[in-house]
């Protein structure tokens, strides 16, 4: 090969080369290089052609320079470079000696990792933020009983403690299923009556016919169908515990004038019974309804209203806590996977679904449905159309769905990678998701943010390794 050949086919690999060659010779001077690679330094070719790495050293281009290193140290020397332009590079210098040993050319490779080291940013960010919300998580878990977040709520949790203690009636209002059993539960752990009974009763469940039965219980042989050694009310199992009455808005007339005497006397009678019993509980009352419309209205009684009302509290509705919703969407689906032994997860689109939903049943339904989607849903991942149509909105197309499942394969398969690979696989992916997006490789760029010659060496780079996999 003669010497003209030699250096056209040296040009040739240098201006190829995906890494960007500089060589100098023993003073520094720039002899060849790739010129695509001096954009990321923000010169143009003839802002360096002619001059020495220490003058460009000097005016704060190359900062530093990997050749002059080189040639101060006599070794190969790796160093990460930031460029005016705001890019971050690795460059590695090799030098070369003659047979003195001296250096008579020094070969420079530089790799702009600007893209690579956002995303390892971005990476690391999200690492620190999944782990602040496990830690958070946790913390839940942790807390007896009551899962929160918001300030509404430990207010609500620091009002409780705080009258545990005493016997003071509690009255829980809010919507349906925010929670105000498990939070009467609570009230009753941390009291002293904890290690008594708790004996909850939902007023909207019993017939009026059958009430008075039910919470005063009856003495042998008082009516037909009566147990022949009679039965104990669910007031009287409440003795020295909790009685909790749900939805008490519920309760008949009748029976609240009977539930006020009991609280003014502490004492009541069986039916058929002949003799008072003496009865000791602390109660807790909870409803979904306007207590004083009621009382307007005439359906319920002002001076039980009073009874009632010494201590009310307000259980905000689950859409006026949304930092609350991601947490309890976690500990739903742990829970059920535990439960049920599987180990399903949502799709991050089906998460955010359910993250901007207003959960009209709020507590109860999310977990209702949590339970229903581990319970009906093939494969481990769920997806936004596993979704009722009230949450996800429109059907997603086949399409969506099949990019959505794609997406999902490659988060599982990061998981099984090291850094660099997994940086590499979301690259290839955006590149290739890209091309298909867009009709030239200038529309590529400018919506994946870099320059057309990058796309280009991209595109032959990914693309090769698909064909050579399906060629295999």
């Amino acid at each position: 090969m003669n010497a003209s050949l030699a250096e056209k086919l040296l040009h040739s690999i240098i201006d190829t080369s995906n890494n960007n060659i500089t060589i100098a010779d023993a003073k520094g001077m720039i002899l060849q290089t790739n010129e695509e690679h001096w954009s990321v330094y923000g010169i143009k070719a003839s802002g360096y052609k002619g001059k020495s790495v220490f003058q460009l050293e000097k005016e704060g281009i190359l900062t530093p320079s990997i050749t002059a290193l080189v040639l101060k140290e006599k070794r190969p020397v790796q160093i990460m470079q930031h460029t005016q332009t705001g890019k971050v590079i690795m460059t590695q210098g090799y030098p070369i000696f003659d047979e003195e040993g001296k250096i008579i050319r020094v070969i420079s490779y530089a790799q702009d990792q600007t893209e690579i080291r956002n995303l390892q940013e971005q990476y690391e960010q999200l690492e620190r933020k999944l782990q602040g919300y496990q830690t958070e998580v946790e913390e839940l878990r942790r807390k007896e009983g009551i899962h929160y977040r918001s300030k509404a709520m430990q207010q609500i949790v620091n009002t409780i403690h705080r009258v545990a203690e005493s016997d003071a009636t509690v009255l829980f209002l809010g919507e349906s299923g925010v929670g105000k059993s498990m939070f009467a539960h609570e009230l009753h752990n941390q009291s002293q009556r904890s290690k008594e009974p708790f004996i909850e009763v939902n007023c909207s469940t019993i017939p009026e016919s059958l009430f008075e039965s039910e919470m005063f219980g009856y003495e042998a042989g008082s009516f037909t169908g009566a147990t022949k050694n009679g039965k104990q009310g669910l007031i009287e199992q409440a003795h020295n515990g909790t009685l909790f009455l749900d939805e008490i808005g519920e309760l008949p007339l009748s029976m609240q004038v009977k539930l006020l005497k009991v609280l003014q006397e502490k004492k009541f009678m069986r039916i058929g019974g002949k003799k008072e019993r003496h009865v000791d509980f602390r109660l807790v009352t909870a409803t979904n309804q306007n207590l004083e419309e009621m009382v307007e209205q005439g359906k319920f009684r002002l001076d039980l209203y009073y009874r009632l009302h010494v201590i009310p509290l307000q259980i905000p509705p689950l859409r006026e806590r949304k930092d609350e919703i991601p947490f309890l969407i976690n500990r739903y689906v742990d829970l059920m996977n535990v439960k049920y032994k599987t180990s399903k997860k949502l799709h991050p689109a089906t998460y955010e679904a359910l993250i901007g939903y207003r959960w009209p049943g709020n507590v109860r339904e999310l977990e209702n449905l949590m339970e229903r989607l581990i319970l009906t849903t093939e494969g481990n991942t769920i997806y936004p159309n596993d979704l009722p149509p009230s949450i996800s909105g429109e059907p997603i197309s086949n399409t969506t769905v099949d990019e959505l499942q794609k997406e999902a394969s490659i988060i599982d398969e990061l998981n099984h990678l090291d850094l660099n690979s997994a940086i590499e696989k979301v690259e290839e992916y955006m590149i290739l998701k890209a091309s298909q997006q867009c009709k030239t490789t200038y529309e590529m760029a400018e919506l994946l943010g870099i320059s057309q010659p990058s796309v280009v060496r991209k595109l032959k780079k990914y693309k090769g390794v698909r064909h050579h996999q399906r060629t295999k």
